[in-house]
């Protein structure tokens, strides 16, 4: 099992101080990790985040950076503090109202100590190399401290503001939340048509109705108007006149605004300004009476009347039951809608509601970070996907609100006197010195705002406050360290993190907060399936570790990340993954069991060497390229491909020496060379087994190490023996296949004849050939040989000669197979190069690729053709 390595390894880089980063001469590459909550655990996404970043930041520290990933978490106040209740009340019995805020505060750390470490223990487990003297919460004393002084700055500035305005209010936790945080889901409904009486100035009924249509019966006691449209004809008659609220007999007038539309339903809208936003907008202009008609809790408060006390979605059915029994519900009509959900609480659905609250004014903060980003100066990876959602939220801002009722959180720096005077300051002190000076006199007391901030408000100061740089501004580290190099995160962020923190940096520090953001996809099930605690579909990361060993699970949700896009995991990609390992152990097992010799007496196979050295090299600046471009599952791909296939399928092979023989050394000393730079193009992706391999190909002096050994420029690619080289790969496989039909036993040796164009392009892999098809004769022919097999490998014939009789029917079977499909893949690049859409807009070396393809097959049928006529 991996689980001894990977902890033996992970102790030995610490003890080392490997991911240890203090400034220095050296160019800075910073991460600072997208702190998960404290109470939470690693689930798929982070898996998949946390990976991505230990990559770039293993292969910084390889390439001569000063790697810098900064962890933590966040303080997270919803969530905790939903959990902190949760558990006060199921374990001790105690309700949060009989608590103090201190009494409180004082459960909830204690839950972040008991709770906080399970996050940081499976960072570790995957690997992750971050410097863990740099642990930062978001609650820690001197990001609480720059939490305020932002707020008061902003304050100051006139871009923070308290007011009554209509926002989204979760009724499970009790707190307001932003526009963001309220995720919306398309769900089957009810339209429920119900009449109101209409009346006269006087209040005399006329006998007459209006019928309105509504989702939320439950809210019609909170109704202040009917409104229609003023162009609406079948109304016109009832100016001056005054509906009846069904259930409360409240009257309310008849209003007209060119907000309806006479062609929806039945062209009459109640309004509730309490419950709606377009309402609470007809209202303001309207000067409507407003009826809060809910309690905090979602209940049904003394202003609605009737049902005081229900739950809304109970108070909905006993309203339904009472408007049927009056005569007054005209029908039901099945609706599909969308309907507002609280993120934090997925299950509760949000309310509009008018409340006093604190706002960020954004238009003015958002100009800027659009810009930045507008312009290049951030880059967004893939930009053509992102780009456009980014520019549309920044440019249709809205004010965000950031006060949330609750206590876990930087409880909100305002300060009250008893007539509901305020000022805005850091501490009690200052802000009675302000109160002072403000209005005239010095208060016996001042009582602090109750509200905490939104944790985005804290966690948008994240890149500049690690370092201590709201807190602490002008010290090394963050004049060092800022900006950071690359935000790794996920694009359901975009707005709640990416986008403001754009913001703060570019206000804080006159400079962006990163130069990169890669968003990753969405981790799904293989049934698409986004991977949830709900549907129970998203496995345990200790539990696939334990299974799989963390190269393999790293390895797995890696191999199936396209860049931005979403990915399907399952647990067969880590089950490759350890057959992966398992290849590279195997190899290490072979090169081990040779014994390396200066004078072997056999031929040195030096194309082979020399093959691999350029196959290393042009895939290292293939990987440079990809990872440059945070292609990360494509270099891993090619790096699978590199050492599964090249350097163990191929290479070993071309240059294992025969059964009991030496091995020349000047080969063999090459081999550990490559299978070393092997290890150190994969180490970023999977670094325990490399670092374990390293140390056991050959003994290591102090500090040898693959985790900090630097990558060197990659040499020079010698094209031809490429070209060779996949030659000999194609003709081996072609004729092992052929030996196969022809039933011949690996011992059975055979002669082999090729009629070509091109004998150079053979010159130097005939002994490869020789040897791996075990040919004891290899040859040049200018025509067919009686009695041979004849095998086709691209435009050249080969012959191969053995005791056994060649079976014809069989031979021409094969031949015919071989002609059917390659007249197929003509086909089909004959139709993509007479589609002048392809043509015209193909960049120029695809649609040049296509032509070469296009010759190539025709030079194979030829062949085959006349192959066939032979027979």
């Amino acid at each position: 099992m991996p689980a001894s390595a990977e902890d033996k390894w992970y102790q030995y880089w610490m003890d080392k101080q490997y991911f240890r980063s203090v400034p220095d001469g050296r160019p800075p590459f910073t991460i600072v990790i997208p702190p998960p909550n404290v109470t939470g655990v690693l689930h798929m996404g982070h898996t998949l985040n946390e990976t991505v970043q230990d990559i770039l930041t293993r292969h910084a520290r390889m390439s001569g950076f000063n790697a810098c990933w900064v962890p933590g978490s966040d303080h997270a106040s919803i969530a905790t503090e939903t959990k902190v209740v949760n558990m006060l009340k199921e374990e001790k019995g105690i309700e949060k109202s009989q608590l103090t805020r201190q009494e409180f505060l004082k459960h909830a750390y204690e839950w972040k100590e008991k709770y906080g470490g399970i996050i940081y223990h499976q960072i570790r487990k995957l690997g992750c190399s971050v410097d863990w003297d740099r642990v930062t919460f978001t609650m820690d004393q001197h990001y609480y401290d720059a939490v305020i002084k932002v707020f008061v700055d902003l304050y100051g500035k006139g871009l923070i503001y308290r007011g009554a305005r209509m926002i989204n209010w979760d009724p499970k936790a009790k707190t307001a939340l932003s526009d963001e945080e309220v995720e919306y889901k398309e769900i089957n409904g009810k339209l429920y048509h119900v009449k109101y009486a209409v009346v006269n100035a006087a209040g005399e009924a006329t006998g007459e109705f209006i019928t309105i249509a509504t989702q939320r019966p439950e809210t019609i006691m909170g109704d202040t108007a009917i409104c229609v449209n003023p162009d609406d004809a079948r109304y016109a008659h009832l100016k001056g006149h005054f509906a009846v609220v069904p259930l409360v007999n409240r009257k309310v007038p008849v209003i007209f605004d060119e907000y309806v539309d006479k062609d929806f339903g039945t062209g009459a809208l109640k309004v509730t300004p309490a419950h709606d936003i377009n309402d609470y907008n007809l209202g303001l202009k309207h000067n409507l009476e407003v009826v809060d008609t809910l309690n905090d809790d979602g209940t049904l408060s003394a202003a609605a009347q009737v049902f005081v006390g229900e739950d809304r979605f109970r108070a909905r059915k006993k309203v339904v039951a009472a408007l049927h029994e009056q005569g007054l519900l005209v029908k039901e009509q099945e609706y599909t809608t969308r309907l507002g959900y609280s993120q934090r609480n997925p299950d509760t659905v949000v309310e509009p509601k008018i409340s006093t609250q604190w706002f960020v004014k954004m238009s003015e903060l958002a100009k800027p970070a659009l810009d930045a980003v507008v312009s290049g100066e951030v880059r967004i990876h893939p930009g053509d996907r992102f780009l456009a959602t980014y520019k549309y939220w920044m440019e249709n801002v809205k004010d965000w609100c950031i006060s949330r009722q609750l206590w876990w959180g930087q409880q909100i720096p305002a300060w009250y006197d008893e007539q509901g005077q305020f000022v805005v300051a850091e501490t009690l002190e200052a802000a009675l010195a302000k109160y002072e000076t403000t209005y005239g006199n010095r208060p016996a007391t001042l009582r602090q705002d109750e509200d905490c901030l939104d944790t985005w408000f804290s966690s948008w100061l994240w890149p500049m406050e690690v370092f201590n740089g709201i807190s602490d501004p002008g010290n090394d580290d963050i004049n060092y360290y800022y900006p950071t190099s690359v935000l790794v995160t996920g694009q359901d962020i975009i707005f709640f993190w990416v986008a403001r923190m754009i913001m703060a940096g570019l206000e804080y520090k006159q400079e962006k907060p990163f130069s990169d953001v890669y968003f990753t996809g969405m981790v799904r099930d293989k049934l698409g399936r986004k991977m949830s605690k709900s549907l129970g579909n998203s496995p345990d990361l200790l539990d696939l570790i334990e299974r799989f060993g963390a190269d393999a699970v790293r390895f797995g949700i890696m191999i199936a990340s396209p860049a931005g896009n979403d990915l399907l995991f399952d647990d067969s990609s880590c089950e490759q993954g350890r057959f992966f390992n398992n290849k590279m152990w195997n190899a290490l097992k072979l090169v081990k069991m040779w014994t390396p010799s200066d004078n072997t007496g056999a031929p040195v196979p030096e194309f082979a060497v020399e093959w691999m050295e350029s196959r290393l090299n042009e895939a290292h600046a293939e990987v440079e390229r990809l990872i440059k471009d945070f292609r990360l599952s494509e270099a891993l791909k090619v790096l699978y491909s590199l050492i599964w296939d090249d350097f163990c399928s191929w290479y070993l092979e071309w240059i294992k020496p025969g059964f009991e023989q030496p091995i020349d050394k000047g080969v063999y000393d090459k081999t550990i060379a490559y299978f070393e730079q092997l290890l150190q193009l994969l180490h970023p992706f999977m670094p325990f087994v490399t670092e374990e391999i390293y140390h056991l190909l050959r003994d290591r002096s102090a500090g040898d190490d693959v985790v900090i050994k630097q990558f060197q420029a990659p040499g020079s690619v010698n094209a031809d023996l490429l070209k060779e080289g996949t030659l000999a790969q194609e003709v081996i496989t072609t004729i092992r296949d052929a030996r196969n039909k022809q039933q011949l036993k690996p011992k059975d040796t055979i002669k082999l004849f090729v009629e070509t164009q091109d004998r150079k392009a053979f010159q130097r892999i005939e002994s490869i050939l020789a040897k791996q098809l075990n040919a004891d004769e290899f040859g040049y022919t200018t025509e067919a040989i009686t009695g041979a097999a004849a095998i086709v490998v691209g435009t050249d014939k080969f012959y191969m000669v053995t005791e056994k009789e060649v079976d014809p029917v069989a031979q021409k079977a094969q031949l015919l197979k071989d002609l059917a499909y390659q007249q197929g893949f003509l086909v089909g690049v004959e139709k993509k190069l007479q589609n002048e859409k392809f043509v015209a807009n193909a960049k120029p070396e695809a649609v040049e690729s296509e032509r070469k393809k296009l010759a190539d097959c025709q030079a194979r049928i030829q062949a085959i053709e006349e192959s066939l006529k032979l027979l």
